[in-house]
């Protein structure tokens, strides 16, 4: 792992599990629980791909615009900021930091293509500039974002697992649809992908996992949360998302 990531603000801004499952009042006093909050995030992860294949972007722009979303509901509730508005928004603002920029205008043009019947998701150019200097400040202006695909190529070629390069970057993309990127350090996440590639594979490797002097039981337990996630979440309902969507439209239940 690059040494320049220990002293960066995303190491400095490492969560916990505890502090990233975090429903926030607002959001709460409308019904939602912590399985609402995780399912409308992996929507939302699932949206900015979408978006992301239409106006042409690599895949760490969507990367990064997925840990960006992502650190915004750690701070911000999003009955206060849509995620149907803050999903785009961070598209933009990434293509921006990624030096890969997308105009506001593409995102709304494609918006409306993908959306063709949902009112809700349409929106206006002023709308994205807007929440745009909201999200920067939702993460105190720190657009610095490491992600495992640089470690993972390094280490897939270490371990001489270069043929399983096609699954392990599918697994890293599957990744961004949990919160891990919030918790564990880059290089850990691109292990654990390699981890369960070895076991899907049946290739043995524990002399070579050894070797790296890394902590295995963290490493394995990301392993099981996304093999967990393969057997909960293989397919999220639309009309699901779409009942949760409509309860942060209503008025708090308490209220």
């Amino acid at each position: 792992m690059a040494a320049n990531f220990w002293t960066s603000s995303h190491y400095k801004q490492l969560l916990d599990q505890e502090e990233v499952d975090v429903v926030h009042a607002r959001d709460k006093e409308k019904g939602i629980t912590l399985e609402d909050f995780k399912l409308i995030k992996m929507h939302m992860t699932i949206y900015i791909g979408k978006l992301a294949q239409q106006v042409k972007v690599r895949q760490r722009v969507v990367a990064t615009a997925v840990t960006y979303m992502r650190r915004v509901y750690t701070k911000r509730s999003m009955s206060e900021y849509d995620p149907r508005l803050v999903a785009p928004t961070c598209l933009y603002l990434a293509s921006k930091a990624e030096e890969s920029t997308v105009q506001a205008r593409l995102l709304q043009i494609y918006i409306r293509k993908i959306y063709t019947t949902d009112e809700k998701y349409r929106l206006e150019i002023k709308d994205i500039l807007e929440m745009e200097m909201k999200v920067l400040e939702a993460l105190d202006y720190c657009l610095v974002v490491f992600h495992p695909y640089r470690a993972l190529s390094q280490l897939l070629q270490d371990a001489r697992m270069n043929d399983s390069t096609q699954i392990c970057w599918g697994l890293v993309n599957d990744t961004y649809k949990m919160d891990l990127i919030l918790i564990h350090p880059p290089h850990l996440i691109a292990l654990a992908c390699i981890y369960v590639a070895s076991v899907l594979k049946d290739k043995e490797n524990t002399s070579w996992f050894e070797e790296l002097r890394v902590d295995m039981n963290v490493v394995k337990n990301i392993a099981m949360e996304i093999l967990d996630f393969y057997d909960s979440y293989s397919k999220i309902p639309e009309d699901r998302v779409n009942a949760i969507m409509n309860k942060l439209t209503l008025k708090p239940i308490n209220g």
